[in-house]
């Protein structure tokens, strides 16, 4: 089965975990397209001044002044950002920046799990003036450059978490059931392809079915069993849209042994058959 190109960051000087890049020269004279693809790092994408398309999980957004694109390692996306364009690519994984303070971890959940942030232009300017930290430190090593980076990254994680006010989260039950919804959608991405019962999920979180259920019927107002199919949907659309990959393999690999029943929940949850679907939206 061919599999959705996956970039990984090469930056030999900084552990291999952590770039930045200054849009700026980059797009004085054309226009950037990136096609399909998916990261295995987290991908940040800062826009100070500039349009374009960006396209996460077949989700269109618009590029525009003052904007931050988050995504999180797996989120499949393509981008065209129009020349003039300002502002940063950053790109990280958890080996260079996983908060471990409690309170740091939350914030980075919650700004993370947001893949835009559309901001005024006195709070982008702050966050860009951090962006320009980032990037000095970056670009000249100084001594302990790498926790200057993490520091700075802190802070940018912090401007964004204020900033999403519908977003924060102030009660300690609900800083549980966040953390709860965190560990079960990256637990999703892992295993998606094997096991697809709310018991497998439940158990690996410690919890029973009904606590599970309950904790996400309060967080999106839906059924764990719903989330799971929307995995699974997603991950099909993934594969239908950025490969060549035969429908019947793209059901063995989410672990159907029978592609007819596939087919027949793709269609019921899509309204497409998953040819069609291909061919609609490719």
């Amino acid at each position: 089965m061919q599999n959705i190109q996956i970039r990984t960051i090469k930056e030999p000087n900084i552990t291999g975990s952590f770039a930045i890049t200054d849009l700026d020269p980059l797009l004085v004279e054309k226009d950037m397209v990136e096609k399909i693809h998916r990261h295995d790092f987290f991908f940040i994408l800062a826009v100070a001044k500039g349009r374009g398309d960006h396209q996460i999980d077949f989700t269109d957004y618009a590029v525009e002044d003052n904007c931050v694109f988050i995504l999180r390692p797996g989120q499949v996306h393509q981008l065209h950002l129009k020349k003039g364009t300002k502002g940063y690519l950053i790109g990280f994984d958890s080996r260079f920046y996983a908060p471990k303070n409690k309170k740091k971890k939350q914030v980075f959940s919650v700004a993370s799990f947001t893949n835009l942030h559309k901001l005024n232009s006195k709070v982008y300017e702050g966050l860009n003036l951090i962006l320009d930290c980032i990037f000095y430190e970056y670009l000249n090593k100084f001594t302990m450059y790498e926790e200057h980076i993490k520091a700075n990254l802190d802070l940018f994680f912090i401007e964004l978490f204020r900033e999403n006010e519908n977003q924060k989260i102030s009660t300690s039950n609900n800083n549980y059931n966040q953390e709860v919804l965190e560990n079960l959608l990256k637990l999703l991405e892992e295993h998606i392809h094997t096991s697809k019962q709310v018991t497998f999920y439940a158990k690996r979180l410690h919890l029973t079915t009904f606590q599970l259920n309950a904790i996400i019927k309060n967080s999106l107002g839906k059924t764990c069993s719903q989330l799971i199919n929307e995995q699974i949907i997603l991950e099909a659309k993934r594969n239908l849209l950025a490969t060549s990959t035969q429908v019947k393999e793209i059901a063995y690999s989410l672990g159907y042994d029978d592609p007819s029943y596939f087919i027949r929940f793709f269609k019921k949850s899509t309204g497409y058959p998953p040819e069609s679907f291909r061919q609609h939206f490719k």
